[in-house]
């Protein structure tokens, strides 16, 4: 059985029992017991009687695809959250014309406990209200989070070696600009920064290229 490998921050290799060929579709399984379809790409090594492949899901669902997903779903639950906010709302009004009349509680009447039972029910349906509203404030706000992640491109994609390429190279003419006085330090460790986006900068681009080359 083929399973999933955490290799690196957002990248997960097959692990297998066997040897497999650069494009084959494989069965991938999940901890949860799901299988997922996916493409071979790369070995990345082989250790303890297990081989690790590089994968990306045959049917294209990532990261991104993931994300916009995500962010519909939490929409969809923004929506519902703010229509039912508003029925609890209009639900809330129950009585409006008698209770605008201010009639005060009648103690020891036959109409008292009706009469606190309506205040009640409407005073719960107004706090629920804005129970519900509040949900789909947090759930747009999380719909936003996604929807910004539905762009991202990072080593989990094939399409990183030539992100990383072209971050490197931004990064390495920021780091000899810098060098040069080309471009102004706006601070003491300016350079060191630099240097630093640089190092990371060729980092992924060595392990997209073990990934995806």
């Amino acid at each position: 059985m083929n399973t999933y490998y955490k290799f690196a921050p957002n990248v997960f290799l097959a692990q297998c029992t066997e040897k497999h060929e650069k494009g084959e579709i494989i069965p991938v399984t999940t901890k949860y017991g799901k299988e997922n379809d996916s493409e071979v790409f790369n070995l990345m090594g082989a250790k303890n009687g297990f081989f690790y492949y590089s994968i990306i899901r045959a049917d294209g669902f990532n990261i991104q695809e993931r994300a916009k997903a995500k962010a519909e779903r939490l929409k969809g639950w923004a929506l519902s959250a703010d229509k039912k906010s508003d029925e609890l709302w209009e639900a809330s009004h129950e009585g409006r014309d008698f209770l605008s009349m201010g009639e005060p509680i009648k103690v020891g009447h036959h109409s008292e406990k009706r009469h606190r039972a309506l205040i009640d029910r409407n005073w719960n349906r107004m706090s629920k209200s804005i129970e519900m509203s509040d949900k789909a404030v947090e759930h747009l706000s999380r719909a936003e989070y996604w929807e910004s992640k539905a762009n991202e491109v990072n080593l989990s994609m094939p399409e990183s070696l030539e992100f990383y390429e072209f971050k490197l190279e931004q990064a390495i003419e920021k780091h000899e600009g810098l060098k040069s006085g080309k471009y102004e330090r706006s601070h003491s460790y300016s350079l060191t920064y630099a240097k630093k986006d640089r190092n990371e900068a060729e980092k992924n681009l060595e392990l997209a290229k073990k990934l995806w080359s």
